[in-house]
């Protein structure tokens, strides 16, 4: 396995620098998108409407997202368009258990056989397989197949597959599991930290007031803050329009922007704010 992938990894670097021109529009979440690489051999395998990353390894790959249910045969042939083949997939990891991120887990992992890990309080999202009445959208967003985790993780503590590491951060707000990720995956000490920073909309179902929850918008505030502290010299949303991936993939902007993560917080707690303020007027 090791001679093979090396040999896939080893022709990918050359034919895949430069990354395909995407629509900046908004598209469905189940529109194909062509795969791209990032940086190192971290790849955009994700649709038009939800990213999927990839990091490869001679050891084998890792996947943080599925998408929707539908998007599955789409992740799948964009890992083979790398020359990859989706078995060689090890661990299947996530942003946040809502069913446009992780509907494809149940099916990636019966494809690839690979195992499932997360963050504690994640873990028990996936296996439940549906929101917990805690969730801000509970009752507007539907659930997904759930999922098996093999290995609990423990916050920062790095999980690695042969050169390549990533690194879980609890940044909960989004939903109790929300799940940032640091991602290296070129093996050296130049290698940039690709942070894979999860949803801070301060989105819900109909009723729910986010001042009536101050705990909630507490645990939103910390989680937002940890995001903006985080290794940040390329910035990686689950929606990619997000942190405009594709303009900046497709040359338009620059990739690499040290201080993208913490505007994305500032303007994640102005929207908190301003929906605050609004629950207030209509209290």
């Amino acid at each position: 396995m090791y001679v093979r992938i090396a040999v896939a990894l080893a022709a990918l670097t050359l034919v895949s620098a430069s990354p395909a021109r995407f629509s900046p529009k908004a598209p469905p979440v189940t529109a194909p998108a062509a795969p791209a690489r990032i940086d190192g051999q971290v790849y955009y395998v994700g649709t038009c409407g939800i990213t999927v990353l990839l990091i490869a390894s001679p050891q084998g790959h890792m996947l943080i997202d599925a998408g929707p249910e539908e998007a599955a045969p789409l992740v799948l042939a964009n890992i083979r368009r790398l020359g990859l083949e989706p078995r060689d997939v090890k661990w299947l990891l996530a942003s946040h258990a809502h069913f446009d991120h992780v509907g494809a887990m149940a099916a990636l992992q019966k494809a690839t056989g690979a195992k499932v890990a997360a963050l504690p309080a994640q873990a028990r999202e996936l296996e439940r397989g549906e929101p917990f009445p805690d969730d801000p959208q509970f009752g507007v967003i539907h659930g997904f197949t759930p999922v098996k985790v093999a290995r609990v993780l423990k916050d920062g503590v790095p999980l690695k597959l042969g050169p390549s590491q990533v690194t879980a951060f609890a940044t909960p707000g989004h939903t109790t599991g929300s799940t940032s990720w640091v991602v290296r995956g070129c093996g050296t000490k130049a290698c940039p930290a690709i942070a894979y920073t999860d949803s801070t909309s301060a989105i819900s179902a109909d009723g729910y007031r986010f001042s009536d929850h101050p705990a909630w918008t507490a645990m939103f505030r910390k989680g937002v803050a940890r995001i903006a502290a985080l290794p940040c010299t390329i910035q990686i949303t689950p929606h990619p329009a997000g942190s405009t991936v594709f303009e900046r993939l497709a040359g338009d902007a620059p990739l690499r922007d040290p201080e993208q993560c913490k505007r994305y917080a500032v303007a994640a707690l102005q929207k908190l704010d301003e929906r605050l303020a609004k629950e207030r007027q209509t209290k």
